[in-house]
């Protein structure tokens, strides 16, 4: 028999030197890239916050000016049951914002049109945000159509349900 020399042939890597090299670039290659993302975040931050105190700063002198708010009439607290289920109750303590004087009846017209409103709601109907906005929305189309267009805005206090 003949003796067979078993040499195996190990894989040679890359050097040291040369991980350490790759291994440098990419860092500095990542500190470069983050730098730079957080220089264009900050600019456009800041673009954005800029233009956020003018809008304050405007919105703020359009407020000092005469009639620039509005007249805010309080409306009785209302209390009714909703459609579904019947047993679950809700208070609504709510403000109409007016363009201009109106007559004192028109209050209490969209009082009765939003307790109309309430008792045909459902409970599904105002969960969640979503639904806060929706009816928010609801009932300044109602105060809006019953007024002729004289209400701005209205706002919602308290809304509770039992």
């Amino acid at each position: 028999m003949s003796i067979v020399e078993q040499t195996t042939s190990e894989a040679k890597g890359p050097s040291l030197i040369v991980q350490s090299a790759v291994l440098l670039a990419m860092t500095a290659a990542a500190i470069g890239l983050g730098w730079a993302a957080g220089q264009y975040l900050y600019r456009n931050d800041a673009a954005r916050i800029d233009a956020s105190v003018e809008a304050t700063a405007e919105a703020e002198n359009e407020a000092h000016e005469p009639g620039a708010r509005g007249i805010e009439i309080t409306l009785a607290p209302i209390t009714t049951n909703l459609a579904v289920p019947g047993t679950t109750w809700v208070r609504m303590e709510a403000s109409i914002i007016l363009d201009e004087p109106a007559a004192p009846s028109l209050a209490d017209d969209i009082h009765q049109d939003f307790v109309a409103y309430l008792r045909t709601l459902r409970v599904y109907q105002v969960e969640g945000a979503t639904g806060f906005r929706n009816l928010k929305a609801d009932l300044e189309e109602r105060a809006k159509i019953r007024s002729g267009g004289l209400v701005r805005q209205v706002l919602i206090q308290t809304l509770l349900f039992e």
